[in-house]
């Protein structure tokens, strides 16, 4: 099995289910409170390592409880954090998450020690992502840090991930060359191209993705499944089950991502990982909350195709 390295964010997500999402100046009451691991790196490290697969993370927190318990979280399904850095005088991440009885959600990032992930830590990590085959990113790190991550795996030969989460509309035409898989969901695909987007096309708006330099295209589309445009322009459909009871989305972007990445790394076409990936997230958004929504390799194993 290939080797994976996830670089990216940690965060303890402070969970509340509410009627709904408040409006500006509004305030609600919360019917729950949970505290959980999560951070879109943390999620799919956790994902990748609960799924069996060889993986490592880079990544940073702060030298405070939250950072303790989001690294042993992630040690208990054999992530290796040995790289992970704890830093004094800077807090661990932390999220606040709203989730409606639907299942949507709401999410505030206060980035933390994540905002200090930097350049020169991944050049003093080099030798982790040239051990690696599989290098998976997000966005929420710096942007001049992914970009760094990105191109110095292209230049290794490098099969290169992108969550491009939280979307921006400035992203450089040079991060996408770099990048072999990108899985965007539909409002992050409309963002990614700015006023180029035709909402109307999901086709006509990967394919212009793809004239930025990406390789491959994965669409999310929440309850109505996902969309592959591939490097040679083939197409493919995957319709969700609509059979299944949605209690909460929160990590379901993070385990699809996962999903993608141990596929590949067990040597999976892109076709059948893009399956693989679905069926995860299908078991995810049945339960609640990011990490703890996660099935194992065993689950996985016993679900229905």
């Amino acid at each position: 099995m290939k080797k994976i390295l996830v670089i990216g964010s940690l965060n303890m997500d402070f969970v509340a289910d509410v009627s709904h999402i408040p409006t500006v100046g509004e305030t609600i009451l919360a019917e729950n409170f949970e505290l959980v691991p999560g951070g879109k790196g943390a999620n799919q490290s956790y994902a990748i390592g609960k799924m069996h697969g060889n993986v490592a993370m880079l990544g940073m927190v702060g030298q405070d409880t939250y950072g303790e318990r989001l690294c042993e979280n992630l040690e208990s399904v054999g992530v290796d954090v040995s790289r992970i850095r704890k830093l004094s005088g800077v807090s661990t991440g932390i999220a606040v998450i709203g989730v409606i009885p639907e299942g949507d959600n709401s999410i505030l990032v206060i980035p933390g020690a994540n905002a200090h992930v930097d350049k020169s830590y991944i050049m003093e990590n080099m030798d982790l992502l040239e051990a690696s085959d599989i290098i998976v990113v997000q966005l929420e790190i710096p942007l001049e840090t992914v970009m760094y991550a990105v191109k110095e795996a292209r230049k290794r030969g490098k099969t290169v991930i992108l969550d491009p989460a939280p979307a921006v509309s400035d992203l450089p035409d040079e991060l996408f060359a770099c990048v072999d898989v990108i899985k965007p969901n539909e409002t992050e695909l409309a963002i990614l191209l700015q006023e180029c987007s035709d909402e109307e096309n999901l086709c006509t708006n990967a394919k212009l993705l793809q004239q930025k330099g990406v390789k491959n295209i994965v669409v999310t589309l929440g309850g109505e499944g996902s969309y592959l445009l591939k490097e040679d322009h083939t197409e493919k459909r995957l319709y969700a089950d609509k059979t299944v009871h949605v209690v909460d989305t929160t990590a379901a972007g993070d385990s699809y991502v996962a999903g993608l990445a141990v596929a590949l790394s067990r040597g999976d076409s892109l076709d059948e990982a893009v399956e693989l990936a679905s069926r995860v997230s299908n078991i995810v958004v049945t339960r609640k909350g990011a990490q703890p929504s996660i099935p194992s390799f065993e689950e996985l194993e016993e679900a229905p195709e």
